[in-house]
């Protein structure tokens, strides 16, 4: 018997190596933010870099592997608010829900804005879900009424990322602040009011 792992050693020994880096890889975004160093990752997860490249070639695969269940999360509890009564506003609660996922670590808001527009990004991919259902709920508001009809998915999520974007730049990520600028852009989007005065 020689010393070479057999096929199912190996298999266990790469899930071990994924489940650490992806622990430390969570702690390393926590700490530092997503632009942390990746050799930092590797070396916190008791890897070399290669090992780290062979499971995510690049730092969105990895960034995406950390955010899944969270993007999940909140295509579960769209889903759920679309099934609330017609009459129900439901897109605030959702609002916040996407803000307070897109400032889980510094950085974060910027690098999904950007997947936006770049569909080769395994962020694009695996937000996708997310998205479809956030046009949804949109939708059903605008035909309830309460948003103006002119606005797209891809704006709408835009001001949702700024508005996250900038309640961590300006007040330190405080949730509040936070919740308080999403309320403010979807007061916004709301249809002119019928004989309201011109500015």
């Amino acid at each position: 018997m020689n010393g070479t792992p057999t096929p199912r050693f190996r298999r266990a020994d790469a899930r071990r190596n994924y489940e650490r880096l992806l622990k430390e890889a969570r702690a390393a975004f926590d700490e530092h933010g997503i632009d942390t160093s990746l050799e930092d990752v590797a070396r916190r997860a008791g890897v070399g870099i290669g090992t780290l490249y062979r499971h995510f070639p690049a730092r969105d695969s990895l960034l995406e592997a950390v955010l899944r269940d969270r993007f999940d999360a909140l295509t579960e509890h769209g889903r759920a608010l679309l099934r609330e009564p017609e009459e129900r506003p439901v897109l605030l609660d959702w609002s916040r829900s996407l803000a307070e996922m897109a400032t889980t670590y510094r950085g974060l808001t910027g690098a999904l804005m950007g997947t936006l527009r770049d569909e080769k990004s395994d962020l694009h991919a695996s937000c996708e879900a997310m998205r479809r259902t956030g046009a949804a709920l949109l939708r059903r508001e605008q035909e309830a009424g309460r948003v103006r009809a002119d606005v797209d998915t891809a704006e709408f999520l835009a001001l949702l990322h700024g508005a996250a974007w900038a309640g961590e730049q300006a007040f330190d990520g405080a949730s509040d602040r936070r919740d308080k600028l999403v309320a403010l852009v979807l007061d916004g989007l709301a249809p002119a009011r019928s004989g309201a005065a011109a500015g």
